[in-house]
């Protein structure tokens, strides 16, 4: 067990296994999707299919930062998350055409239950929180 006070341990420990959890949860779905989506129908919606295959791999990222507590990967991966969860929402909503088939972040995470949306909120409040559990030198 990791030392909650150590670099390593405070991003991945207490209520960060949980959300390195959902972010591994989203990292498999969203990779698995877009992987299958990309080899059997990639003619039908290139962009969208690309965006959500970069998404998976966002995910993957931010979850192996967080579980290992590489703290500024983790602040990078998890804004980029959240610029593109809402750019990607903004554009899905003014031209669904581009996306004619959902992905992770297409209309804000509509068909993940907006939890695309709220996710990277919580994960920035998360590495704020365990901030001080940091060693200042670290």
């Amino acid at each position: 067990m990791s030392d909650p006070a150590s670099p390593e341990g405070a991003t991945g420990a207490g209520f960060g296994r949980v959300l390195v959890a959902v972010y591994a949860i989203f990292a498999l779905a969203a990779s698995a999707r877009s992987i299958t989506q990309l080899l059997t129908k990639a003619d039908e919606a290139p962009v969208a299919y690309t965006l959500s295959a970069l998404a998976g791999v966002v995910y993957v990222v931010a979850t192996w930062a967080l579980a290992t507590g590489r703290r500024g990967l983790a602040l990078v991966t998890i804004g980029f998350e959240l610029a593109g969860v809402v750019a990607v929402g903004i554009v899905s909503v003014a031209d669904g055409g581009l996306f004619p088939d959902q992905t992770v972040w297409s209309d804000f995470g509509r068909g993940y239950a907006f939890v695309p949306l709220v996710l990277p909120f919580i994960g920035l409040w998360w590495l704020r929180r365990t901030a001080g559990s940091v060693p200042r030198h670290a």
